[in-house]
């Protein structure tokens, strides 16, 4: 694990500004257009966590490097699990269940623009990077792979009683019926009770990505303190 804590500021003072950036441009903010429904779609919502955690990160080492200049940088290493676990779903979830439909239509959403990439890609990896560069080991908790389910749930079943309230994400430009429903695959309307299958198979995702963070945790990577043995004159300043 990297434990200078130099280093550890100025990946996350980075990564803070980009998921900032890449937060504010896909809502609009630098377009002057701003598109505050935007902000009932999962993607925005974890980035938006995401965000929250990079500032917490950043204050932290901040502090931390009171203490010196070397030291432990993980900080808040099972929330850190959690966000990044839950921020993988948007990575999964777009490119592999969103993105061919859009490469059809690729004239009409751009793809390949900063704000995609970067709610879809960059922050949640940038996120992924933080939890294996700075956070040491051993740390997680067997509970905390369900609590990774708690966001996710919160939102499914925010956005499903708002769906079945009448409440209307826009109007389908196909038949010109409105949409009650964010994503295709929770869709109670358009797909049925095949959506059960697709929110089935996040709930098996988010438990399979978090045992397996769990285990790398516990059983691959090496404890700092296996470290300190193998070289013992480091220290800190």
């Amino acid at each position: 694990m990297i434990r200078d804590r130099r280093i550890a500021l100025a990946f996350r003072a980075t990564s803070l500004l980009a998921a900032v950036c890449g937060f504010l441009s896909m809502l609009g903010a630098f377009s002057g257009e701003v598109r505050p429904m935007t902000l009932a779609y999962y993607t925005m919502l974890s980035n938006l966590l995401a965000i929250t955690l990079f500032i917490m990160l950043t204050v932290r080492t901040v502090i931390g490097l009171r203490d010196g200049i070397k030291g432990d940088n993980g900080y808040f290493p099972r929330f850190e699990m959690i966000c990044t676990v839950d921020l993988t779903l948007t990575v999964a979830g777009f490119w592999l269940l969103l993105a061919p439909a859009f490469f059809t239509m690729a004239a009409e959403y751009p793809m390949w623009s900063f704000e995609n990439l970067a709610v879809h890609g960059i922050t949640p990896m940038l996120c992924f990077l933080d939890y294996v560069l700075f956070t040491q080991p051993r740390h997680l908790r067997h509970r905390d792979i369900y609590y990774v389910g708690i966001f996710p749930v919160a939102y499914l079943t925010a956005t499903t009683l708002a769906g079945l309230s009448g409440f209307v994400y826009y109007i389908s430009e196909t038949d010109g019926a409105p949409v009650r429903f964010p994503y295709f695959f929770s869709d109670f309307d358009r797909i049925g009770y095949s959506s059960l299958f697709y929110i089935g198979a996040m709930f098996a995702y988010f438990l399979l990505a978090g045992h397996a963070f769990y285990l790398v945790d516990w059983r691959i990577r090496k404890p700092r303190d296996a470290e300190l043995q193998l070289h013992p004159h480091e220290s800190n300043p």
